[in-house]
């Protein structure tokens, strides 16, 4: 009977065997790989990555992985290429195939199809294989055994492959300079689209501008915050940021027991605030928050006070 101990067992043990399957593959990494990337490199065609059964699942998400880092990819099934998407394959494109084996019957046949007028890279745990045999660039993924008791299900084997299909893209990424501007490119969407592309000036723009002169009254201080609803405003002088006042400032005020009748904004305001540009990502802003354990940020443009970001505008658009 299995135990929830045994269950622990079971699951330490495969994540064991894939990761010690994939730490071994440093050892496989030769010219044939160093040759691969530069061949896509220099290539002037796409790359088509093709397999079949659990090979074509990893195959579909290199395609992905080379598409969002900049290298024009398309998935194409091994046993459909032989059934007419092989016009999917130009003339100047690099195909990827992937078989664990290198001997499956669909791979035999598309393989003389491919190889008349295309170069073959092989990712492969067999490099006896036809497919080894037969390709230009081998990429050896041989594992010991499959994660799967029996050592039949495809588990440590394909995740061989995806690894290193891993190491083609980021090789591919760094030789092209490939920065987080060009991949904002490819991720506009989304969290991550988010991250790259918003602005500080695309959340201030909906807020309140809560400001006060140096020497406003308590009360007119306490009125400020509480409307324009942020927690916090800002003191100007002669159109100049000089300070920043929070609700916490009001609650230390008023538990120091201050005289609010006797106090004015310059005399509870903290000078040299946090601020950030307008134009700056949305990013940099949460980064200060963290980096200062504080809650609002006074956005300026030039010198010149336009408002305030709040760390709820970030999860409000799910930044964080």
């Amino acid at each position: 009977m299995n135990t929830k101990k045994n269950i622990i067992d079971i699951a330490k043990q495969t994540i064991s065997i894939e990761s010690k399957a994939i730490a071994n593959l440093i050892h496989f990494l030769d010219n044939n790989f160093e040759n691969a990337v530069n061949f896509i490199l220099n290539s002037t065609g796409r790359v088509i990555v093709t397999g079949i059964g659990k090979s074509a699942n990893i195959a579909s998400k290199i395609v992905a992985t080379l598409n969002s880092t900049g290298t024009p990819s398309i998935f194409m099934h091994a046993a459909d290429a032989i059934h007419g998407d092989l016009g999917i394959i130009q003339k100047d494109d690099v195909v990827i195939c992937i078989s664990k084996s290198g001997n499956t019957p669909e791979i035999k046949v598309l393989i003389p199809l491919i190889k008349n007028s295309n170069k073959i890279i092989a990712i492969t745990g067999n490099i006896d294989s036809y497919l080894a045999q037969q390709a230009d660039f081998i990429l050896n993924t041989t594992v010991e055994q499959e994660a799967c008791p029996n050592n039949l299900a495809p588990t440590t084997s394909t995740t061989a492959q995806l690894v290193m299909g891993d190491a083609l893209a980021v090789c591919l990424l760094k030789m092209k300079d490939f920065t987080s501007k060009d991949f904002a490119k490819y991720h506009p969407g989304g969290t991550l689209g988010k991250r790259l592309y918003l602005r500080v000036s695309d959340l201030v723009q909906n807020n309140a501008i809560p400001k006060v002169t140096k020497d406003e009254t308590i009360t007119n201080v306490i009125i400020e915050i509480s409307e324009k609803r942020l927690g916090v405003t800002a003191v100007i002088d002669n159109n100049n940021l000089i300070g920043i006042i929070t609700d916490g400032d009001i609650r230390r005020m008023l538990k120091n027991n201050l005289n609010i009748s006797e106090q004015t904004a310059k005399d509870i305001m903290s000078k040299n605030p946090k601020t950030i540009h307008i134009e700056a990502m949305a990013i940099e802003a949460l980064d200060i928050m963290e980096n200062n354990n504080i809650a609002q940020l006074l956005v300026t443009e030039n010198g010149s006070y336009k408002g305030v970001i709040h760390l709820h505008d970030l999860l409000k658009e799910g930044i964080i």
